[in-house]
């Protein structure tokens, strides 16, 4: 399947795993809208909404930048009004827009925990919620959402569980799309990594240049993106996927040295596993 002509909406494309997914669609053809918030650039973290727009546009794809903070309806309202009046209906929806804060509940201010709410849940049910009406006419609709399984192991409940919570409301909110949606024929899926991602963010994040060294490239969850939404949406739903486990059973990819950000590095696990 092609995704020539799609019209996928992605939060928080404008850098890191978003964008990666973005630009493996865009070579299809894909039009892509990028729903993200930067319009000017944070030296930290690098590229904007308008940046994203130009590297999809000379991928293969059409772009459709549109500023949006998805802790404000209004602004997410607009996106589904551009994407719908632009491309037409919506095809599919990727979540992938999120905030981390790992610090135990003493150490999490109030504006930390209302920030990973707002954006990771809210903003996520909200996008969602205003999607649908456009996703119940395409032909393969999918949502994909960046969220772990949902894993009741204690060692990640106690140390950040104001993160946690917010994480495992969207893998819920996923499995209850996927349930409450089936009969329009929408399939709701969530991915996550088995190793970390060599991000500008979780640079920052997590640990600098050696926590980069023993993570793997976004390109591995831009290609697992890629296999998983092209499966029949009504019957490949309701499922929290590793990245391995999907490029393995769509793509019979077994190898994934390639991924990795240094060559034959020790590789951390992601969180939740």
């Amino acid at each position: 399947m092609s995704f020539k002509g799609k019209t996928i909406v992605i939060t928080g494309a404008s850098r890191g795993i978003g964008k990666a997914i973005a630009l493996r669609l865009a070579q299809d053809g894909a039009n892509i809208v990028i729903a993200a918030k930067s319009v000017t650039e944070d030296p930290r973290l690098g590229g904007t909404i308008f940046s994203a727009a130009a590297e999809i546009e000379q991928a293969g794809g059409k772009a459709l930048a549109v500023a949006c903070d998805i802790r404000d309806e209004d602004q997410i309202k607009n996106v589904v009004q551009q994407a719908n009046e632009h491309f037409g209906d919506i095809d599919i929806l990727i979540n992938n827009a999120s905030a981390i804060f790992l610090g135990g509940t003493e150490a999490c201010p109030s504006k930390k925990f209302d920030l990973m709410h707002t954006i990771n849940v809210r903003g996520t049910f909200l996008m969602t919620q205003h999607c649908i009406p456009s996703l119940k006419k395409a032909v393969n609709p999918h949502i994909l959402t960046l969220s772990p399984p949902v894993n009741l192991d204690i060692k990640w409940l106690a140390p950040h569980i104001a993160y946690t919570l917010s994480k495992y409301n969207m893998s819920m909110m996923t499995m209850a799309w996927a349930a409450e949606f089936k009969s329009n024929h929408i399939a709701a899926n969530a991915l996550w990594p088995v190793t970390t991602i060599g991000t500008a963010a979780i640079q920052n994040l997590l640990g600098g240049d050696k926590i980069v060294e023993k993570s793997r490239k976004p390109a591995i969850l831009a290609d697992a993106a890629y296999y998983l939404l092209q499966q029949p949406s009504v019957e490949c739903t309701g499922h929290l996927f590793l990245d391995e486990e999907v490029l393995k059973q769509f793509a019979g990819i077994t190898n994934f040295d390639d991924y990795a950000m240094q060559p034959g590095a020790s590789l951390q696990k992601d969180l939740f596993l």
